[in-house]
């Protein structure tokens, strides 16, 4: 791990040169792909950083999309719009969010989970779009803040009861109800689990396409990796309240999905529909089965790709007509035909079509969380129907109508651009093929 940790500082004196960057941080990411080889043990690296397989797909998608991060940001290097320490903002978040997916201690899990929040936060204030942009930036800390501080208190608690903050040495047997909520609040916050998800929409709606792109891929996925993580001490202890986080998710993801319908703005509905997504991720964590836990990875990492990817279209559009407004961009097929297939075929995996990760995952979570109640059926079953109705919704107004006569002589699509959304799909759909390992993690 060490090596992987010390090329990204070493790419410090070169976050002048755009292209030198992006290319290093591809061949990084590669390099962790293809030469680490995770079964379903532990690999310790010493005795703070470690990775089993549920590290190393996290930290691949984090590689993986750190790169195309800086595919998406070249607006800003042509812009020298402090381009340098836009570079150093990326090295620095992907140095964080590795050492947070590779942690045993919970200590320096917390530590670096909290710092993986600071490059966000300068990303928006730095190179946000709009005044209200330290609105949002104040939502995504405090609503973060505010539950972080149990969780700290609750790893002293821990520390005090075992003497030990490892993962896999820790065993609770003195539970109680105020310890289980200190350790599961900050994930369900960083999630977001519905009807604390008001920072989010914010946070997207003002944020770059890079900041985007990291909320959307990554920083949603720092909540499920630390539930998943916590619920292998705290067990068949929370079973019993669970029954709670599975009403609030379920109803609050179908409210989201009939609010998707309202939205004006395309990266409110990303947003939004982002939420609903991760709602049955946290009913999956919660079910405390390996169909859950399975599930839960695999809808992460696949709605990394398919979210991540929805943003970058809709930054397509946005540097084009300098909104993103639904009135406005309207029938994109007459101008933009070649990025109206990727629009189609994104939002079609983001209703879970096949061979999508997105379907697969569904299957196991639908599976888990009927088993826990049949009664969920009838609340997934709108669910499914209003994922469908939302990203048609999102397809069909932005690629069909009238457009704006203004728009007809914009630059065309760049290969860098058709590039950046085919690198999304390509694993998005293809890692099906390999998902006898992710079942491996558990």
């Amino acid at each position: 791990m060490m090596k992987y940790l010390m090329m990204l500082l070493f790419l410090i004196p070169i976050i002048q040169s755009y292209w030198l960057l992006m290319h290093f941080l591809m061949l990084i990411c590669f390099m962790f792909i293809f030469f680490n080889y995770c079964y379903d043990f532990l690999i310790p690296f010493n005795s703070l950083l470690s990775l089993d397989l549920l590290s190393y797909s996290l930290i691949s998608l984090t590689y993986f999309i750190i790169f195309l991060m800086m595919m998406a940001s070249y607006k800003t290097y042509l812009s020298m719009d402090k381009s340098s320490e836009f570079g150093f903002l990326m090295l620095m978040m992907t140095l964080s969010l590795i050492l947070t997916f590779s942690s045993v201690n919970m200590f320096i899990f917390y530590i670096f989970f909290e710092m993986s929040l600071i490059p966000t936060l300068f990303l928006i204030f730095g190179w946000g779009y709009q005044p209200e942009r330290i609105s949002a930036g104040y939502y995504l800390l405090f609503y973060t803040l505010f539950a972080s501080l149990p969780l700290l208190l609750g790893i002293f608690y821990i520390n005090s009861l075992v003497y030990s903050l490892d993962f896999w040495f820790i065993y609770l047997d003195n539970f109680n109800i105020y310890m289980y909520l200190s350790l599961i609040l900050a994930f369900l916050f960083k999630m977001p689990m519905p009807f604390f998800h008001f920072w989010l929409p914010k946070a997207h709606v003002e944020a770059p396409i890079s900041g985007s792109m990291v909320l959307a891929a990554i920083l949603l996925k720092l909540g499920g990796y630390g539930l998943i993580r916590i619920y292998l001490f705290l067990g068949i202890n929370s079973f019993s309240y669970s029954y709670f986080w599975f009403s609030v998710s379920l109803w609050g993801a179908v409210i989201i999905s009939f609010l998707c319908l309202f939205q004006v703005d395309i990266k409110s509905i990303i947003a939004y529909s982002s939420v609903a997504h991760m709602s049955l991720v946290i009913c999956g964590i919660m079910s405390y089965s390996l169909y859950g836990f399975s599930g839960s990875l695999t809808v992460m990492i696949g709605h990394g790709f398919c979210s991540s990817a929805l943003f970058c279209l809709a930054n397509i559009i946005y540097e084009r007509s300098n909104s993103r407004s639904l009135f406005i961009n309207k029938g994109y097929m007459m101008s933009m035909p070649g990025l109206t297939l990727f629009w189609f075929l994104l939002c079609s995996n983001n209703m879970s079509s096949p061979p999508s990760l997105n379907l697969l995952g569904e299957i196991y979570l639908i599976n888990s969380i009927i088993s826990w109640d049949y009664m969920t059926f009838m609340l997934l079953g709108i669910l499914s129907f209003m994922s469908c109705c939302f990203s048609m919704y999102l397809f069909s107004m932005t690629q069909h109508g009238y457009i704006y006569s203004g728009l007809l002589n914009k630059y065309p699509i760049l290969i860098r651009e058709y590039m950046l959304i085919l690198y999304h799909f390509i694993p998005l759909n293809f890692l099906i093929l390999k998902f006898d390992y992710i079942t491996m993690c558990f």
